[in-house]
């Protein structure tokens, strides 16, 4: 259980680290686009992708470009829900994502979706609505607000979390669409990756940013939590091979549990009751979507 003990940790960073730097007023697009190089390398060298067989990706290019747009913009939302809604909630609704991949190998793959699959979904998406809910004494970054901006702020903060489960999600669908294409996964982390740090650099560069050196040093330690959590998730399934529902839950329950742990302690984030209920919902969807 090492390596899952690892990938759960590295994921939890990733989202204090965004939560650091939002606090320091740094420019996370600059972390983020500093970090892919080092994702790039890293996947290289412990991922060992057959490059040469990027020559026959063909169809496969679509959505890869497309995951090279999505992964550094998924990035970036996430690091404005951790900043209006907090690590609890963001790291929750990441996981519930699982969701998405799930009702589309329904609609677009024809899958049949048992009745306590069904169930575990409905769990999610209940667990998901009592996450968004914002509680009227939750911390709002401190900052006093008339009715109206607060209101205003709720929203903001609902919507970012919305995006966070979209965008993984979507990128989830994107992943087993290129895995059924039989292209390799490291293959496919190492040209996504190669693209993200392509396109997020030069729109930077494009934007005449100011660079900050901070925020950009940072963004070595993303992209080796980045990677880190990747690499120690495939070594759990790999150790795992015979239970891979344990690892999926293990994965998405640690993350939320972790992340709870975290946010309430460290960073004194507050939920109402019904976020409570959400996080524990989540935690139930996760095993019945995986475990059944």
């Amino acid at each position: 259980m090492g390596y899952l003990t690892i990938a759960v940790l590295c994921s939890v960073a990733v989202s204090v680290l965004l939560k650091l730097l939002r606090a320091q007023h740094l420019d996370i697009r600059q972390t983020i686009a500093a970090g892919y190089p080092v994702a790039v390398l890293l996947t290289l060298f412990l991922l060992k992708p057959d490059i040469q067989a990027a020559a026959n990706l063909g169809n496969a290019w679509g959505v890869i470009v497309a995951l090279g747009v999505l992964l550094p913009l998924v990035f970036v939302i996430l690091g404005r829900a951790i900043s209006m809604a907090g690590i609890i909630k963001a790291d929750a609704a990441q996981r519930l994502s699982l969701i998405i991949p799930i009702i589309a190998a329904a609609v677009l793959f024809g899958e049949v979706i048992s009745p306590i699959r069904g169930f575990g979904l409905f769990t999610g998406l209940l667990a998901l609505a009592a996450l968004v809910i914002k509680s009227p004494t939750a911390d709002l970054n401190h900052v006093s607000h008339t009715q109206s901006q607060a209101a205003l702020s709720k929203f903001s903060a609902t919507l970012w979390l919305m995006g966070v489960f979209l965008g993984y999600g979507v990128i989830d669908v994107l992943f087993k669409q290129v895995a059924k294409q039989g292209t390799a996964f490291p293959l496919t982390l190492f040209v996504s990756f190669s693209l993200a740090a392509l396109f997020l650099g030069g729109y930077l560069l494009l934007q005449k940013t100011q660079w900050q050196p901070k925020a950009l040093l940072f963004g070595l330690v993303l992209g080796v939590l980045n990677v880190g959590n990747i690499y120690a998730y495939i070594r759990a399934h790999q150790v795992l091979s015979e239970s891979p529902s344990i690892v999926f839950t293990g994965m998405n329950v640690g993350v939320i549990v972790v992340a709870t742990l975290v946010g309430a302690i460290i960073f004194h984030e507050k939920l109402s009751k019904l976020n409570m209920l959400g996080l524990i919902l989540a935690v139930v969807s996760a095993g019945i979507l995986f475990l059944l």
